[in-house]
C-alpha cells in the first residue's frame, strides 16, 4: 500500500507538522517522541555507522566534507543536515547527491504509516506523548532512507543543541563539536557554559570526541564531560595544525600536518577545497580528523578526492558572473566575520586601509544580532541595500535598516561612497533585482548574506532568470 507519489508530496505532509524552525515555542524538548517513532520503525538510526556532528558554526560545512571524504573511501554514505536553501532534499542526500525519487517515496510510505502507529499507540496510552514536530519525523525520515538506500554510513548534523536534539538517539563512532558561541540562547541558556553543556550532550560513553578550536569557557565543559563519559578527546589544535593556507575566488588550499599523539593523522597533507574561507580549511580538518577516527581505513588519497570535490551550498557559493553573485548564509557575527575576512581579501582592493567594493544585500531573522553584523560589514561595501530575508522567518528589516542608517550617520564609512549608501527595499524580490542591476551598472561584484532562506530567494532567482 502506498500513500505518496512523489517526493515532494512527502515533503509537504512533514511539513504540516508543527516546525520549530519557523515558530518559536519554549516548549519543553525530550527525545521521548522521536525513540518512540524509531522504536516503531525497527531502529533505523542503527542501520550504519554513525558520525554525529553538533555546534554553533561550521557544522553543516563539516558534515558535508566527512560525507565527501567517506564518499571517497568507497563508503555509501547519507548525509543529514539544515536548514535547506531551495530543495527541501538538500537535507537528506546520498553524499552530495539527491536519492533516487524510489527511495524518496518508499521511505515516505513507511515513515507515513510509523506515525499513524505512533498515533494510534500515544492515544492508547495513559502517559500520552506529544504529537511529532517536523524536525522529528524529518529526522526519521533521513535514518529511513539511508536504511533503504542501505547505507553503509550516516553523517547526521544536528539541528539546535545536542542533548536534546532529535538526532541525538545515534551512538556514533565519533562526536565532533565545532566552534560554540551564543546562539539559541532562549533554548540553550545564555553563557558559553550553559550552551556548550548542551552541545556536549552528543558525547557517548567511550565514543571519541573530535572538538574544534574553543574558548576556554566551552572548552572545560567539554573535557570534563569527555572524562566524565570515558570518552577520548580530540582537540584539532593539539592534533594537527594547518599551514599555508591561501585563497582564491574557486577555492581554499592548505598543508595539514599532525601534532602530536593524539591524531589519528600520520603525516603532512596538501589539500584544497571548492570553498573560498580561511574557515573552511579548518573545517574540512575538522572532518578529515573525526572520518579517520571513525574509520580508520581512510586513508590520504580518499581525504584529499573527497575533500577537493566537496562544493558547499550557499557558503561563499559564486552563482552568477554577470554581475559576480556571492551567496553566504552567514547570520552570526563570527560567521559573517569569516565571511566579510574572505570578501576583503579576494574582492576588496586595500581593505586594510578602508577600502571598500561591491553591493551589499542583507536581511535577517529578527533574533539576531544586527548591530554587530551590521558594524563588521559597513565598512566593506560601497552601497547596501536591507530588505527581508524571504517570508519564511519572522524580520524587522525597517530596524535593520535603521542600525545601518545610524553607522553611515555616526560614522560615515570608509568609503569614498559612504553617503546615500544604504537602501531600503522591503520586498525581497525587488530588492534582489535591484542589487543585481546595481552591480551591473557599477561593475562590482555582489553579496547576499544574513539568512541561509536570503541565499536560497537570491539562488532561486538567479536560477529563474537563467531559465
Amino acid at each position: 500500500m502506498t500513500r505518496f507519489a512523489s517526493s515532494a508530496q512527502v515533503f509537504d505532509w512533514i511539513s504540516q507538522h508543527i516546525n520549530f524552525e519557523k515558530v518559536k515555542n519554549r516548549k519543553e524538548f525530550t527525545l521521548d517522541t522521536v525513540k518512540r517513532l524509531a522504536e516503531l520503525a525497527n531502529h533505523p538510526e542503527k542501520s550504519a555507522p554513525v558520525i554525529h556532528i553538533a555546534g554553533s558554526k561550521g557544522k553543516g560545512s563539516v558534515a558535508a566534507y566527512s560525507a565527501g571524504i567517506l564518499g571517497a573511501a568507497g563508503f555509501t554514505c547519507a548525509r543529514y543536515t539544515s536548514p535547506h536553501t531551495t530543495d527541501w532534499r538538500e537535507r537528506i542526500t546520498l553524499g552530495a547527491a539527491f536519492f533516487d525519487e524510489s527511495v524518496y517515496i518508499e521511505a515516505g510510505d513507511e515513515l507515513f504509516f510509523v506515525t499513524e502507529r505512533f498515533i494510534e499507540t500515544a492515544s492508547a496510552s495513559v502517559d500520552a506523548l506529544d504529537a511529532p514536530t517536523f524536525f522529528e519525523l524529518m529526522t526519521l525520515y533521513f535514518f529511513l532512507c539511508a536504511r533503504k538506500a542501505r547505507c553503509d554510513a550516516m553523517v547526521v548534523e544536528t539541528g539546535m543543541g545536542g542533548r536534546l536534539d532529535a538526532t541525538n538517539i545515534v551512538d556514533p563512532l565519533v562526536s565532533v563539536i565545532t566552534l560554540i558561541e551564543k546562539e539559541h540562547t532562549e533554548y540553550l541558556g545564555d553563557t558559553l557554559a550553559l550552551i556548550a553543556g548542551e552541545k556536549a550532550g552528543i558525547i557517548k560513553p567511550g565514543r571519541p570526541l573530535a572538538l574544534a578550536a574553543q574558548q576556554k569557557e566551552a572548552y572545560d565543559v567539554f573535557v570534563a564531560k569527555s572524562a566524565e563519559k570515558g570518552s577520548r578527546l580530540y582537540y584539532f589544535p593539539d592534533a594537527a595544525l594547518l599551514e599555508n593556507i591561501r585563497l582564491s575566488p574557486d577555492e581554499t588550499s592548505f598543508r595539514l600536518v599532525p601534532a602530536g599523539q593524539a591524531s589519528s593523522l600520520s603525516a603532512p597533507l596538501a589539500l584544497s577545497v571548492p570553498t573560498p574561507g580561511v574557515v573552511q580549511a579548518y573545517n574540512a580538518a575538522l572532518a578529515a580528523l573525526a572520518a579517520t577516527i571513525a574509520f580508520p581505513r581512510v586513508n590520504r588519497d580518499a581525504i584529499a578526492a573527497g575533500l577537493a570535490k566537496s562544493a558547499l551550498i550557499s557558503r561563499f557559493e559564486k552563482i552568477c558572473d554577470d554581475p559576480l553573485v556571492i551567496i553566504d548564509g552567514a547570520h552570526t557575527s563570527s560567521s559573517i566575520t569569516a565571511c566579510a575576512n574572505t570578501w576583503a581579501t579576494l574582492y576588496v582592493e586595500n581593505a586594510a586601509v578602508g577600502g571598500a567594493n561591491g553591493v551589499l544585500l542583507f536581511g535577517c531573522a529578527a533574533d539576531k544580532d544586527v548591530s554587530a553584523m551590521a558594524s563588521i560589514l559597513f565598512p566593506l561595501f560601497s552601497y547596501i541595500i536591507i530588505t527581508r530575508p524571504g517570508a519564511f522567518k519572522t524580520s524587522f528589516p525597517e530596524k535593520i535598516y535603521a542600525v545601518f542608517a545610524e553607522l553611515e550617520k555616526t560614522k560615515g564609512g570608509r568609503s569614498a561612497q559612504s553617503a546615500g549608501k544604504i537602501r531600503f527595499e522591503l520586498e525581497t524580490q525587488k530588492a534582489i533585482a535591484q542589487t543585481l542591476s546595481l552591480g551591473r551598472e557599477e561593475k562590482a561584484p555582489v553579496l547576499a548574506t544574513g539568512s541561509f532562506y536570503l541565499a536560497g530567494e537570491v539562488l532561486s532567482y538567479i536560477k529563474n532568470i537563467k531559465k
